[in-house]
């Protein structure tokens, strides 16, 4: 069956219209499965502002429907993976609120150190997500989801590398190692424990979570 929202027979008067593009300005055609189009005018080529790339971001069939992806779309399914695996963390842990929340914040803090320290956003994300719950069962998951083997290697070797307490190697890893450790600062964050966040905020490795540690002092 082909699919319904790629099937000309489903389309009505707005399927064809004009968009400015973006480098000229000059009025550019598209069709609505046209996934990008070059200006005639000065040979740039840009993403249909209009498509819905939703389906295409997890369907493993998408380059055949949708032909060569742009390279604007790269990444796109990288970043649902992450989300989809933080619904099947807390599907796992069903009623479990309390490891949910810790999984939920320890991937915040993750997410806020990434986007200051740079590195594989959506692997971090991912084994922050899946951090504690096990490496099968994190294997598992993403391959129940059908992350790409190179994301799956990716995030067990950052499981693995945090569940053995080893030197964090690479900017993704010392970003996981933070992300516990600001959970764990601020979940023992008291007034009898003041000393003992500040030796454990002195383990951080990275700029950036130095400085949201100093927020929960």
């Amino acid at each position: 069956m082909k699919c319904p929202g790629q099937d000309m027979q489903y389309w009505t008067d707005n399927a064809i219209f004009n968009v400015d593009c973006p480098k000229c300005g000059k009025s550019v055609e598209f069709y609505k499965d046209d996934t990008s189009r070059k200006c005639t005018h000065c040979d740039h080529r840009f993403v249909n502002p209009k498509m819905d790339f939703g389906c295409a971001a997890y369907c493993q069939f998408a380059e055949q429907c949708l032909g060569t992806l742009p390279e604007e779309f790269q990444g796109v399914q990288d970043s649902l993976l992450k989300d989809k695996v933080a619904v099947e963390m807390k599907r796992h842990y069903k009623t479990d609120f309390k490891r949910i929340s810790r999984a939920m914040k320890i991937a915040r803090h993750a997410e806020n150190i990434g986007k200051s320290e740079g590195g594989n956003l959506a692997a971090i994300l991912c084994a922050a997500y899946l951090n504690g719950i096990g490496i099968l069962t994190a294997e598992a998951i993403l391959k129940k989801l059908s992350a790409d083997e190179t994301m799956i290697s990716e995030v067990c070797e950052l499981l693995a590398q945090h569940e053995k307490s080893e030197e964090p190697s690479s900017v993704e890893s010392k970003i996981i190692h933070d992300a516990v450790l600001l959970q764990d600062i601020q979940e023992n964050s008291s007034k009898e424990t003041k000393e003992k966040d500040i030796v454990s905020a002195e383990q951080l490795f990275t700029s950036s979570a130095r400085d949201l540690a100093v927020e929960f002092a």
